[in-house]
């Protein structure tokens, strides 16, 4: 990247990887890069109308979301959309919640804004926007109060990971089933993780780095939902929290590369 940026946001559309915002460690930015592992090239697009760190970001369709994050002052609950096709970013309707260090994520046709904290509060609360509504609206908040969580899709399900509840630095997860709107813990990681990267890939997720509540972590589990399983895999090279990651469709030459040459760091 051209850039520092620690807790950026992070998204996958049409095959390439959008970092945006974050914070460089003098200043909130609005600045949003774009990869294409086809060129191996970073490229700068438009940016966004807010600064904003510790933001949630999802693709939808052919659009991006970010939602909520920090500014150096206050919790956000503003919501922003990108158009690739014109390089526009476009404000749509802000969420019921100002939330930082929240999780967002694309599922079933809605973007949903899990967790975080407003600077007072950590919320176990979820809300979900309708881009054909133009709406939020509420569903069953989670078990469990989390900002600086980890969120993913996988099989018709939508998971939360880690986190942190305000005394406690969390190991446990928890899945939701949309079509009987309830949440129920499934087996926790092996280890606390808060700022925790959570991916679905290969029919599994896997959960990427983090901190313990006393040091940044390596490690990386994947947990395998016919088995109900988390087990430890191969760890990253460095000690992340707060890592961005997406899953890209990678050229024939990038495959079966270790992290040292695949990890793009976030």
């Amino acid at each position: 990247m051209s850039m520092l940026r620690s807790r950026v946001g992070v998204a996958v559309m049409r095959g390439k990887l959008y970092a945006i915002g974050g914070y460089n460690g003098a200043e909130r930015l609005s600045t949003v890069e774009v990869f294409d592992p086809v060129l191996k090239a970073w490229n700068k697009v438009a940016p966004m109308h807010y600064k904003r760190s510790a933001v949630g970001a999802a693709a939808l369709g052919d659009r991006l979301y970010v939602c909520g994050g920090y500014d150096g002052i206050t919790s956000l609950s503003t919501v922003e959309c990108y158009h690739p096709d014109r390089d526009v970013w476009k404000l749509v309707p802000e969420m019921t919640k100002h939330r930082s260090a929240g999780g967002v994520v694309a599922f079933e046709g809605h973007i949903y804004a899990l967790g975080g904290h407003d600077g007072l509060s950590i919320f176990d609360s979820v809300e979900r926007y309708s881009p054909h509504t133009g709406q939020w609206t509420s569903v069953t908040p989670m078990l469990t109060q989390r900002c600086r969580l980890g969120v993913a899709t996988l099989n018709g399900k939508l998971y939360v990971c880690g986190g942190y509840d305000g005394s406690t630095f969390l190991e446990t997860v928890e899945q939701y089933d949309p079509i009987k709107d309830k949440w129920n813990f499934i087996a926790p990681m092996n280890v606390m993780r808060s700022r925790v990267a959570l991916v679905a890939n290969a029919g599994k997720l896997w959960a990427i780095g983090g901190y313990d509540g006393v040091s940044n972590l390596s490690t990386v589990e994947c947990y395998d939902p016919e088995i109900n399983k988390w087990n430890f895999v191969s760890s990253m090279c460095a000690h992340e929290g707060g890592v961005g990651v997406g899953v890209v469709p990678m050229v024939s030459s990038a495959l079966h590369q270790p992290w040292e040459s695949m990890k793009t760091s976030l």
